[in-house]
């Protein structure tokens, strides 16, 4: 008889534990948060200061040998520590992307050799400090969610490569694959922001798009060359930026992304059938899906303090403890929204960030 847990392991295991938590599933929860929805989601949880094996393995072991634990899901952050995941996987049987899958497709070296195999167009990077002229970003070479972007000025910096600044707006792609074909579940117009030295953190999405049907297209037709050469499986993300005449396609993320949240349905169901092989002929939207709906971070500005006072709004997650200190450009929470158009959307989204922001105590 399967078990009835499921570990995930996560840098904010929130969304898949919620997920999971909807589906009946007992949730194991390892991540750097502990956010207090999180922990009310979860069976079991563990807080660790990152996912290098040496911080892993002291809270791994003891779910390990406390619970029927079979099945991993894994987020974010492994782009950093590949070989906790290869360690992983020799301990349990990953729903995911292999690591060899993951680790092939987000080396920067070997992914744009394909992207140039295919024809494939992304913006100019090279993997030797530029000349500073201004138009190069530096992007570290294992990087997530924006983090360490930043305009290049010449600069030391280790473990970076270069990319030249793309204009355009900055989108992405939601879809299914099982190695050999994929199904889109859904594409996003994406927003950065900036907080501390970073400058262009990941900062929310939306299910709304002005993408033309042949825009769609064409990402669709390069993912149907790409998730064959790489094997992909699961859910996972494609980030590109459009301009006024043309799409440049910027990374894949081979993992679940924070754009399931957008969407209804039992997306961590379509996960695993995807990844044992059977993609859905169709996918279904129920009504959570088909409205318009947004999901922000909310970055502290400046240093803030979370009072054991403060009323969350309802729609606010990834909450952290009360006396969590928020250092500038840390994230505070998030919103997810839903409204019958975008342009109420993005008006609810700016005002609850306001107002939040506003009952927060400053150190």
């Amino acid at each position: 008889m399967p078990s009835p847990y499921l570990l995930i392991i996560a840098t904010s295991a929130r969304m898949l534990a919620q997920i999971a938590y909807q589906a009946g599933i007992k949730a194991v929860v390892i991540d750097l948060f502990a956010d207090t929805d999180t922990r009310r989601y979860a069976t079991a949880w563990r807080q660790v200061a990152s996912l290098s094996l040496n911080d892993l393995l002291p809270a791994l072991e003891p779910l390990l040998a406390e619970y029927p634990l079979h099945d991993l899901i894994y987020g974010s952050g492994f782009e950093s520590f590949p070989e906790s995941l290869s360690y992983l996987n020799q301990r349990l049987h990953l729903i995911g992307n292999t690591p060899a899958v993951f680790v092939n497709t987000v080396n920067k070296q070997a992914f744009f050799a394909v992207l140039d195999s295919l024809q494939i167009p992304y913006p100019d990077s090279v993997f030797t400090p530029p000349a500073p002229d201004g138009g190069w970003l530096s992007k570290p070479l294992c990087g997530q969610g924006g983090l360490g972007i930043r305009h290049w000025q010449a600069e030391p910096l280790a473990e970076n490569y270069w990319q030249k600044y793309q204009t355009g707006l900055p989108h992405s792609v939601l879809f299914l694959a099982d190695g050999q074909h994929l199904q889109v579940l859904g594409f996003h117009r994406q927003w950065t922001t900036a907080a501390g030295s970073d400058g262009f953190l990941f900062a929310g999405l939306i299910n709304c798009t002005a993408l033309s049907a042949r825009h769609k297209a064409l990402i669709t037709a390069w993912l149907s060359q790409l998730v064959p050469i790489l094997g992909l499986k699961g859910l996972n993300s494609l980030d590109f930026i459009q301009d006024s005449t043309a799409l440049w396609l910027l990374e894949i993320n081979p993992r679940p992304s924070a754009s399931m949240q957008l969407y209804g349905g039992d997306l961590l169901s379509l996960h695993r059938h995807a990844c044992a092989g059977h993609l859905p002929t169709i996918y279904h939207q129920d009504k959570a899906g088909t409205e318009a709906c947004a999901y922000q971070i909310i970055y502290a500005k400046e240093t803030v303090y979370i009072p054991d006072t403060l009323a969350w709004p309802q729609n606010c997650a990834d909450l952290p403890p009360a006396g969590t200190i928020c250092h500038t450009g840390q994230p505070i929470c998030s919103l997810l929204v839903r409204q019958k158009t975008a342009q109420m959307v993005y008006e609810q989204l700016q005002y609850q960030q306001r107002a939040l922001l506003r009952q927060l105590p400053c150190l």
